[in-house]
């Protein structure tokens, strides 16, 4: 190999690797630029020109008390559309939660109910029976939990007030809910497609 091909290879190899780098800096700044905020105006649309759809709260049923489980368990029912847990506790009193467990979502309503708090079945974590908040020290406790549980960050479920009518299990929730998050999802998608009012741009 002679001097000139051995200065040739050394070229492009150095080219090579200027390329290469300039490759993953683009793919790191198009990268990053996909979870950068954006500020896009929504138009106006049929659907959400109506305004904002306010919330209303109100009792609506949600599970029969001959569903009920025993002390120290929980169930699942919907209320406005809504996934609702309804824990009994050691002495039997009534608390409605939201029935998605963060940080994945699992059902809440299958895990077991004590000292004032209801525990995730999957990840560990035990949530306050009043407020829906994580108890102290109680993050994904359990050993899939604390692999999954440092990756997110602590957070609580919604509890609603919830009452016995008849043979009916009441929960207080907003009925409106539904409506304004399928409100702006629906206008959305709309858009994504052509214009809400059935027109292209």
């Amino acid at each position: 190999m002679s001097a000139s091909d051995s200065h040739l290879t050394s070229f492009f190899s150095t080219q090579s690797v200027v390329i290469m780098k300039l490759a993953i800096l683009f793919s790191a700044i198009v990268g990053a630029s996909a979870f950068a905020p954006n500020s896009v105006s929504r138009q106006g649309t049929s659907l959400n020109m109506a305004g904002k759809i306010k919330p209303k709260l109100q009792y609506v049923p949600c599970v029969s008390t001959d569903d009920l489980p025993g002390p120290g368990k929980a169930t699942s029912g919907v209320a406005g559309g809504l996934a609702i847990c309804v824990a009994v506790d050691e002495k039997g009193a009534l608390w409605a939660l939201g029935d998605k467990c963060p940080p994945i979502n699992q059902p809440l309503s299958f895990g077991k109910v004590f000292d004032g708090t209801i525990q995730d079945p999957v990840l560990g974590t035990r949530f306050n029976l009043k407020t829906g908040q994580v108890a102290e020290g109680q993050w994904c406790t359990s050993p899939i939990g604390k692999i999954l549980g440092g990756l997110f960050e602590a957070s609580g479920v919604p509890v609603y007030a919830c009452k016995t009518k008849g043979k009916v299990v009441e929960v207080q929730v907003d009925v409106n809910y539904k409506a304004a998050f399928e409100s702006q999802y629906w206008s959305g998608i709309l858009d994504a497609q052509g214009k809400s009012n059935g027109k292209y741009y």
